[in-house]
């Protein structure tokens, strides 16, 4: 998995609120509908974006509580959230939430699921602190949408098989419907949202990857330097010379607890 050290997190902070992934994220939000009053957990809440999002639009008189593993990512969620008495920023993992059973309206959760080695465990956790009919909205990406150009296939193939190791499963969004359906949910919509860049956008999602997948691939052996750089080098002149090419889908769970 990737450790999301102080350099990966302020990475993350630019392009996670760039057009490609604020895109995601608003996909998520408006499939969960949060309404006033709520309370709300976002399931791997990284530095807090969506965690805000959740917070306006419950109000004082509701709660939106971000829950992550990663201490790194918490600093940021809770100082991007501070000024917001209805939030909670709290330590935990999918599978074991810091939240009573029975409390919580709504969760939502973006690009975490691909990460767990207990996918059905983290549904059932999820179910433990819904409200009967309560709805959970799940976002990943399907790893096997990825479309990526290159003059050398064989290198590209290298590292998206390097990349492959920091995810436990490429497939979340084919699998989790009827993941779902077998702890007692209802499910009621998949989106599909894909991520097209043909420029490399500064901000955008291609630019992100770019940079981790060459970090990922070099701190663990998985190419010689030379060829993490080289592949590097060769997307930027692709992009100059205007043959870069990259897409991604994303796909949106939308379900209801019985």
């Amino acid at each position: 998995m990737l450790k999301f050290d102080n350099e990966t997190t302020r990475l993350l902070d630019i392009v996670y609120q760039g057009a490609d992934v604020t895109r995601r994220r608003q996909v998520s939000f408006d499939a969960l509908r949060p309404k006033a009053d709520e309370t709300i957990v976002d399931i791997g809440c990284g530095n807090g974006l969506l965690t805000l999002e959740l917070a306006r639009a419950v109000g004082l008189g509701g709660k939106a509580i971000g829950v992550d593993p990663s201490s790194d990512m918490l600093g940021p969620a809770k100082e991007r959230c501070k000024g917001f008495d209805c939030v909670e920023i709290l330590i935990g993992t999918a599978n074991d939430l810091p939240v009573e059973t029975g409390t919580v309206d709504k969760a939502v959760s973006v690009q975490v699921f691909e990460y767990l080695d207990d996918i059905p465990g983290a549904i059932a956790e999820v179910q433990r602190v819904l409200k009967p009919g309560g709805n959970l909205v799940i976002g990943d990406i399907h790893l096997d949408s990825l479309v990526w150009f290159s003059d050398d296939k064989d290198r590209m193939n290298r590292m998206i098989e390097s990349w492959d190791h920091h995810f436990t499963q490429r497939d979340v969004p084919a699998i989790l419907p009827s993941i779902m359906r077998d702890i007692g949910f209802v499910v009621e919509d998949v989106t599909p949202i894909t991520t097209c860049d043909y420029t490399l956008k500064p901000d955008g999602l291609a630019t992100m990857m770019m940079q981790l997948m060459a970090r990922y691939a070099d701190n663990n052996n998985h190419v010689p330097p030379e060829e993490a750089a080289g592949w590097l080098t060769e997307q930027k002149a692709l992009a100059a010379e205007g043959r870069f090419f990259f897409a991604l889908t994303h796909f949106v769970v939308s379900a209801r607890k019985k």
